[in-house]
This record gives C-alpha cells, sequence and structure tokens, in this order.
C-alpha cells in the first residue's frame, strides 16, 4: 500500500475528477460502489438519501459548499486552500479488495488523519471514491460545520504511513518494500560474493535519511524554495493577457504539484530507513577506594 498527500487545493472538481480518472459530470450519477464511505453528518444533511442520484458534479458541490459557507475561515497559515485529498494504491500483486475492505480503509484513514473523530456528526465533509482498479481516493473539506479549521495530527506522512503498515497486516497485503520482484533473483546472484555489511552502514542510512527529511522538509528545505517560487511565478503568469500567462501559469501548476510529489516521495523513503542509533550509554564507574596511608 502506497499512501500519497496531495497539495491541499480550492477546487474539488480536479480531486473528484482525479479519483474517477475521468472529468466531472453533471449527467453521471455515482453509486454506492464508487463512494463507498463518507462523513456520518451526511445522513443529516441529506434527505430520504438523495445522496444516492447525485452525479460526480453534485458531490464535488457537496465539498465546495464550507468554503462558501464560512467565507472568513482560513487555515493556521491564514490561507483557505481547505480541499484535502489523500490517495491509496494497492501493490499490483495484492488480491482485490471488497467494498467493505475499501470502506474500512477510508474510515481509518480519516480517523489517522484528523478529518473524522468518533461520535463527532458535525465535523468536516469527506468522501472516499474507489473508481479505479487497486485505488482509493479520500477527499476532505477542512472547514468544519462550525467554521473552525479542522486540526490534523503532527507529522500527519508519517502517521499515515504507520497506519498503512497496520492495514497491510491486518488484510495480509503487500507491504512497499516487500513485494516480489522480478529482478530479486539477479540481485541476489549479483551481491552473493560480497563481505557483510558492516555496522556503520546503520548509521551511513540514518544520515542520509536525515538528508532526504532536509530536502523534503516543508519549511526550511531546498524543494519547498523551489515550489514556492513556481507557484509565485504561476500566480504572475495568470494575471497577464491571454496571449501570454494563462497556459504557461497551468503549466508552472502541474510542475509545483510534481515537486510536492516528490517531497512527499523523499518523506517516505526517509521513514523507511532505518533511524540513528542511540549512543550507549556507560555504566557509572564504581569509586575508587582510597589509599591507606
Amino acid at each position: 500500500m502506497i499512501i500519497r498527500i496531495h497539495e491541499r487545493g480550492i477546487d474539488p472538481n480536479e480531486g473528484v475528477a482525479e479519483a474517477l480518472g475521468r472529468p466531472v459530470s453533471t449527467r453521471e450519477g455515482l453509486t454506492d460502489d464508487t463512494v463507498l464511505a463518507h462523513w456520518p453528518g451526511l445522513d443529516h444533511y441529506a434527505l430520504d438519501d438523495e445522496q444516492r442520484i447525485w452525479t460526480s458534479a453534485d458531490w464535488a458541490e457537496h465539498l465546495d459548499d464550507p468554503i462558501w459557507q464560512h467565507p472568513f475561515a482560513a487555515s493556521p497559515h491564514g490561507d483557505r486552500r481547505a480541499i484535502w485529498h489523500v490517495s491509496v494504491r494497492l501493490h499490483p500483486d495484492d488480491r482485490e479488495l471488497t467494498g467493505p475492505e475499501w470502506a474500512e480503509i477510508a474510515h481509518r484513514i480519516a480517523r489517522t488523519a484528523g478529518i473524522q473523530q468518533p461520535g463527532d456528526d458535525h465535523g468536516c465533509r469527506w468522501i472516499a471514491v474507489q473508481a479505479q482498479p487497486g485505488r482509493l481516493d479520500l477527499l476532505a473539506n477542512l472547514i468544519r460545520s462550525d467554521g473552525t479549521w479542522t486540526t490534523q495530527p503532527y507529522q500527519l506522512h508519517r502517521a499515515l504511513a504507520a497506519e498503512s503498515r497496520r492495514i497491510e497486516a491486518e488484510l495480509g497485503l503487500i507491504a512497499p518494500r516487500t513485494g516480489p520482484d522480478p529482478q530479486q533473483a539477479v540481485q541476489q546472484a549479483r551481491f552473493t560474493a560480497r563481505p557483510a555489511p558492516q555496522v556503520g552502514a546503520v548509521g551511513a542510512a540514518a544520515q542520509l535519511a536525515g538528508l532526504l527529511r532536509q530536502l523534503a522538509d516543508e519549511r526550511t528545505g531546498p524543494l519547498s524554495t523551489v515550489r514556492g517560487l513556481v507557484e509565485h511565478a504561476a500566480h504572475r503568469l495568470a494575471h497577464l493577457p491571454a496571449a501570454y500567462g494563462p497556459d504557461s501559469a497551468h503549466q508552472l501548476g502541474l510542475i509545483a504539484r510534481r515537486l510536492h510529489g516528490i517531497q512527499q516521495d523523499l518523506d517516505s523513503l526517509a521513514a523507511a530507513l532505518p533511524a540513528a542509533p542511540a549512543p550507549a550509554r556507560l555504566a557509572p564507574s564504581a569509586p575508587t577506594a582510597q589509599r591507606r596511608r
């Protein structure tokens, strides 16, 4: 199971379209087999199960409503990019999951991500879409019904990665680093004659993990700086005349998304590497007996 947190946005139509693998439509109705889980408050919001006949455009509008209902709600950083999107992909050799199993995964991700609290029927809106083989998408609006911004856990990506490992173990799924590799026999033959790795290899891996975390850091990492510059350039180009800016601004926006995906991948890889071993503690020495004079 590989889990990826997409960059937050302001338009749910983009996330819904990506989850479906096709554009959002005002004519295509989504069944319970497609939207297989959602926030518990929807049962009170929609009358007589009207969501059963909603189109993909209706679902996107449902996620979009809190942004317009609470025009002053903003994140702790002051932005209004309230649409949160996470996708889960299974290993190609995993078995086909049932609808209830996908729904269970969706609810566990929602709880881990802080967008669903047990007993809270008036929290943020979210839906889980399973429209593509081996893939689940969960989309949420981080603005709650009371106008406050949903608080998510610190180091969210690591929390979701840890939950993914637990789900894999319980459902018998293949972990990203333990799946069958067609090159495994070749690699084993190639490295059989090499000496066993020294103890220092763990420390070297830990150092590299630290380097990867620095590269992926959202506040001070170089990739974050580059992404910010790209987003700034896209914003400025978007306001230029049609002959100059909008197309380039769109391309830069796609580049910024790819950079964000690279950050997430680096952070995930760093989490998979061994942590630095704790320094050994020296046992306190026994007091030296005083010599007799």
